[in-house]
C-alpha cells in the first residue's frame, strides 16, 4: 500500500486525482478519467456502481489495499473512490497494484 499511496498522495498535490464518488462520474462525463480505484473496504454496491459508470467510459478499475481510514489519513479526505486523471499516474498505479496483486515472488 505504501507505494500507492505515495503515488496518490503526489497525484493529487499535482491536481490529477478526484476522491469520491461523484467526483468519479464527473470525471468520467468531462473524459479526464484515466483509471478508478476503489478501496478495499467499500461496500460490494458501490464498487459496482463504479465498476459500471467505468466500463461505459472504457476507463480501467482496480481494488486497492488501502482502506477508507488510510484515505483519510493520508489524503485528508475519507473516500473509497480514486479517480486519477494523469494517464501517467494511473498508468504507473495499475502498475502498482497489478504487481501487487500477483502476490507471487517469484515474479518480481
Amino acid at each position: 500500500m505504501g507505494k500507492l499511496m505515495d503515488l496518490l498522495t503526489i497525484c493529487r498535490k499535482a491536481g490529477q486525482l478526484e476522491l469520491g464518488f461523484d467526483p468519479m462520474k464527473e470525471a468520467l462525463a468531462s473524459g479526464k478519467a484515466r483509471a478508478v480505484i476503489t478501496a478495499a473496504d467499500i461496500s460490494p454496491k458501490t464498487e459496482k456502481e463504479v465498476r459500471f459508470f467505468a466500463e461505459r467510459k472504457n476507463v480501467p478499475t482496480a481494488r486497492s489495499e488501502i482502506t477508507l481510514d488510510d484515505a483519510h489519513m493520508h489524503l485528508g479526505k475519507r473516500a473509497g473512490v480514486f479517480t486519477v486523471c494523469g494517464e501517467g499516474f494511473a498508468k504507473k498505479a495499475l502498475g502498482i497494484i497489478e504487481t501487487a496483486n500477483s502476490g507471487d515472488p517469484e515474479n518480481d
